[in-house]
């Protein structure tokens, strides 16, 4: 049987797979209607957006890959749990995305250097329609993910996001080469080429966010004033020396140095320690591991 606090998390990783599930299977279906009209409309901008869902795929699938193994308790090899995966799928998806961009400026700029046809008018409507749902897509993976403070579902929402924005530069860049008649006809490749810089921006934006969460760069300030002072309530607390808190997939774990009465016994101390323990792991901040060092003082300084 799983520890309480894990079970939770196991929980919460479910809520973000069943989520990401939802992207892999929208963006299937987008990716096939727009590659397919992309090449039936001539459209370069619209293929290239088919493209980029298609990766979206592969994403998706490193984020469900890495909130289950996050979820998992930890074991003998894992003695701090298996939280880091999540951060680390979430690494996976910006790299992803940096590197689709790089692909796609690439081919878009070939795109401008060869002379072609104007996109098909079709290709419009397949924009508005994609676009409006990658932006519910979005609204959805990212409400999911804020609610299970999960890097990586928030990644692979904002990957959503940078989907229904390049549809909305394909569609700028269609119409104004429909519209604009003979010499607008690269309009759409610069539209695609914009979007790789949009794709490029977020990936860089997310890649940011993993690696400070690999890196156990600190939680909010508040997060650890909370933390120090839920701590200096437990009975025989005097007071807080160094207070540590990192986070790890879905889940803190906590450093703190408490400082007791330098007369109390071991056996008191351990006491006290146990209680800032539970006390802090009962405080609905999502802290599942508190390792507490007892640091010897006086009653009188404390006072």
């Amino acid at each position: 049987m799983k520890p309480q606090p894990y079970a939770e998390v196991s929980d919460r990783a479910g809520q973000g797979m069943r989520a990401a599930l939802t992207g892999v299977l929208v963006n299937a279906g987008l990716a096939i209607v727009k590659i397919i009209s992309g090449v039936a409309g001539n459209s370069y901008a619209l293929i290239a957006d088919g493209i980029e869902s298609t990766l979206d795929i592969f994403s998706t699938t490193v984020v469900m890959s890495g909130l289950k193994i996050a979820a998992r308790p930890p074991d003998a090899n894992h003695p701090f749990g298996h939280g880091k995966a999540e951060p680390l799928a979430a690494l996976v998806v910006a790299l992803a995305l940096l590197g689709a961009a790089l692909g796609l400026v690439i081919q878009s700029i070939r795109e401008i250097l060869t002379p072609h046809h104007s996109p098909a008018p079709f290709t419009l409507l397949v924009l508005l329609l994609v676009v409006a749902s990658k932006e519910l897509l979005f609204r959805f993976v990212f409400r999911v993910g804020d609610a299970i403070k999960s890097t990586a579902v928030r990644s692979d929402a904002w990957h959503h996001r940078s989907d229904a924005i390049t549809s909305a530069a394909a569609f700028i860049g269609i119409a104004i080469a429909l519209f604009g008649g003979p010499g607008y006809e690269s309009a759409d490749d610069w539209a695609a080429l914009l979007a790789c810089g949009i794709i490029g921006f977020n990936g860089a934006r997310l890649l940011r966010e993993a690696i400070r969460e690999v890196m156990d760069t600190a939680p909010p300030p508040a997060l650890v004033a909370k933390v120090r002072t839920l701590s200096k309530t437990v009975a025989g607390v005097l007071d807080i020396e160094k207070c540590r808190v990192r986070k790890s997939g879905f889940t803190y774990q906590v450093d703190i140095h408490v400082i007791v009465d330098g007369e109390a016994t071991v056996r008191h101390g351990h006491e006290i320690a146990h209680e800032v323990k539970s006390h802090l792991c009962a405080a609905g901040l999502d802290i599942v591991d508190v390792t507490v060092h007892i640091e010897p003082g006086t009653v009188a300084a404390a006072g």
